[in-house]
């Protein structure tokens, strides 16, 4: 059966969720073998084992942690020469899709970015992709070379398979390129103790609405209650109400979680291009002509600062 290369994205050995799904999507289209790069890549090798990766490929050097993307792109062309794969499946992240795009120009492939699922086709693997800020979906596949494609998260279950999981060690060259940006110094991101926004599987989101950055407190008890990641519109943003790396949206990030909730959003067609592909959407809206309704599967319109902390209740209520 043909080989797809799926690029592991893990933090010292912890395999994100993200990659866990292209695994799922892997399946579909032939047998998934991983590429796993950097410390910690000999630990991820049970968890993909378990998940369908029928071999892990590993490498290790200073180079996947000292210097940006470059590394990395070096060793998935060294994969993709050792295994000649049918696809290469990479997380639709922004370093991710740096990687993949850098990796389609070097082995001279088409790329399909930001798919949202992924089938088996007579003439290769089809993508599906959310286009024209999600107004429409395509189906695409690659024409010239070995396709390879950037998911987003949340866009297939995380379905166990167990698979053999070998481990082979993956020789990598590196190119004259991988050490022109180096990484200086790093910042731990501070912990917010909830999910990461673009791999959260409930996201509750605020917007100009929510009128204040001290308003923001009943958003985050609502996603707190369920367990999920806090999201803002740009009008919100821009206002200095929450930060830029919590806005969704055209120019933010792009979401497709379980379950999103948009309270006190109007629905711009910017914010709708960042979170149209959301399996269930719910907005809390006093305006019942706002654009958000034409998009979602449920609708309150009420006051958000009656609705929301009442839906909080209801949910610690039935939790507890």
């Amino acid at each position: 059966m043909a080989e797809v290369l799926v690029f592991v994205d893990h933090v010292d050995g912890a395999v994100r969720k993200p990659t866990l799904e292209l695994l799922t999507l892997a399946r579909r289209v032939g047998e998934p073998v991983a590429v796993a790069l950097g410390a910690g890549a000999a630990e991820t090798v049970s968890v993909l084992a378990e998940h369908g990766a029928v071999k892990v490929l590993t490498a290790d050097a200073p180079e996947f942690a000292d210097y940006l993307v470059v590394p990395k792109v070096d060793a998935l062309q060294a994969a993709v020469e050792a295994v000649s794969p049918v696809a290469v499946l990479v997380p639709s992240s922004a370093e991710g899709k740096e990687i993949a795009a850098r990796l389609a120009v070097r082995i001279g492939s088409g790329i399909i970015t930001d798919a949202v699922d992924l089938e088996a086709g007579e003439q290769g693997p089809v993508a599906t992709q959310s286009a024209f800020a999600a107004s429409f979906t395509t189906k695409s596949r690659v024409s010239r070379g070995i396709p390879v494609i950037t998911v987003k998260p949340n866009s297939a279950p995380v379905e166990a398979a167990a698979a053999a999981g070998a481990v082979e060690s993956l020789s990598v060259s590196f190119s004259a390129q991988a050490t022109g940006t180096k990484v200086l110094s790093r910042t731990p991101r501070e912990s917010t103790g909830r999910p990461e926004l673009t791999e959260a599987a409930i996201v509750v989101s605020g917007g100009r609405g929510v009128n204040g950055a001290e308003n923001f407190a009943i958003i985050e008890a609502l996603a707190d209650s369920l367990g999920a990641a806090v999201g803002a519109s740009r009008a919100a943003v821009d206002a200095g109400w929450y930060p830029h790396s919590n806005q969704v949206g055209q120019t933010g990030k792009s979401v497709s979680p379980q379950l999103y909730i948009a309270s006190g959003i109007s629905g711009a067609i910017q914010h709708r291009a960042g979170m149209q592909t959301s399996k269930t959407i719910v907005a809390i809206n006093k305006d019942s002509e706002a654009p958000i309704f034409d998009l979602v599967d449920y609708g309150v319109v009420g006051d958000l600062f009656q609705v929301v902390p009442q839906l909080t209740d209801e949910v610690n209520t039935r939790k507890g």
